[in-house]
């Protein structure tokens, strides 16, 4: 076994209705008094009613994302925060918005505040990005040597969320369980951090099934319930700790190496980032050979409209090509597969994304 470098979790972190309330006196405590906030259009209306923009302590100056975490967006907000002389960047906004800040904290080496809006991913708790080039394909992801200063989640900002988005959070959480639970099985021991991860996952996972359903509900309703909350912070939370204490043996596997794949076809670009690794762990899982594992999650798929079939992610058995385009990406050398057992192929890809498809359609 290698190294383990453990960031388990931002600097401080609060999930209470009114903690943005409290933001003047928690930035003062981290010489925070100037702050470049980066948002997008609707998270910013999402947070508006919870964030004055008028303080006695804190300077806001804001700045509008242009939609998707390039190296050029990042060098962008970089140069703004550097030029200002800011003490810090806030991030308010969903995964890709979050992942921005961080990349441009650590390139202009300023301290980072999260405000989460969406729980469609761990993005305001893991100190990582994904990188996209400017046609929305996935190209690398960067890990950072420090977790973010503040992560505040302002609950009721999430009620007016899309719940399409919160059931794609609940997905990628879910893919924590399955894709840290085969790479570490393979180990011979389990540190005591990697065993933390470990346990958090499947907590995750059991939150998820138990839970998920509800708080899919209590969303569309706008209610602001325990069973919600302890799911936005599962997706949140528990989620960013899997990777936070078991680094790369806890990290990502064949679910997020197959929606790598989906994301060089266009035919794929309608589906969320948690709905395509949704597909990816089903696809994870036959490569496993738990065709039993795959029955007792589609039922639960299907009660909340996640992708099942080829047909749902945009393709028929008949397209042999784009669905050999997306195997052969989803194994390229260095993909996140290679951390299961066996020779992963994009052969056996190809065929598992097959034979996937006739047991679902059996299902």
């Amino acid at each position: 076994m290698h190294g383990i470098e453990v960031r388990g979790a931002p600097s401080f972190y609060a999930c209470e209705p009114g903690i943005l309330d409290k933001r003047e006196d928690l930035l003062a405590s981290g010489n925070i008094t100037n702050c470049l906030v980066v948002h997008g259009e609707k998270s910013w209306e999402a947070v508006k009613p919870y964030f004055p923009e008028k303080t006695n302590k804190l300077g806001f100056t804001f700045q509008r994302y242009n939609g998707e975490v390039t190296l050029a967006e990042i060098g962008r907000i970089s140069k703004l925060a550097k030029a200002g002389h800011f003490d810090a960047i806030v991030g308010i906004g969903g995964g890709k918005v979050l992942d921005l800040v961080k990349a441009a904290g650590h390139e202009s080496q300023l301290d980072v505040v999260l405000i989460p809006t969406l729980a469609s991913t761990c993005a305001a708790w893991t100190p990582l990005s994904v990188i996209y080039d400017e046609n929305g394909q996935f190209t690398h992801y960067t890990i950072f040597p420090r977790s973010s200063l503040y992560v505040l989640f302002e609950p009721r900002a999430v009620l007016a969320s899309p719940v399409r988005y919160f059931i794609a959070g609940i997905a990628d959480t879910l893919a924590k369980w399955y894709e840290a639970h085969c790479i570490i099985r393979q180990l011979p021991e389990n540190p005591l951090v990697v065993e933390i991860a470990h346990q958090t996952a499947r907590l995750c996972k059991e939150v998820l099934l138990q839970t998920g359903e509800q708080a899919v509900n209590d969303l569309t309703e706008q209610q602001l319930t325990p069973a919600l909350i302890k799911v936005l912070e599962t997706n949140i939370a528990a989620g960013g700790m899997v990777g936070g204490f078991g680094d790369s043996y806890a990290r990502i596997a064949g679910a997020h190496a197959i929606h790598n794949g989906l994301t060089t076809q266009k035919e794929t670009h309608h589906l969320l980032h948690g709905e395509k690794v949704a597909y990816g762990i089903l696809v994870q899982l036959a490569m496993e050979h738990q065709w039993h594992e795959i029955k007792k999650l589609i039922p639960f798929y299907r009660s909340l409209n996640l992708p099942v079939s080829l047909d749902d992610i945009g393709f028929k058995h008949s397209d042999v090509e784009k669905l050999m385009a997306v195997a052969e990406a989803a194994t390229v050398p260095g993909e996140s597969i290679h951390s299961m057992e066996g020779d992963m192929t994009a052969e056996h890809v190809f065929q598992t994304l097959l034979s996937l498809d006739r047991v679902v359609q059996q299902s």
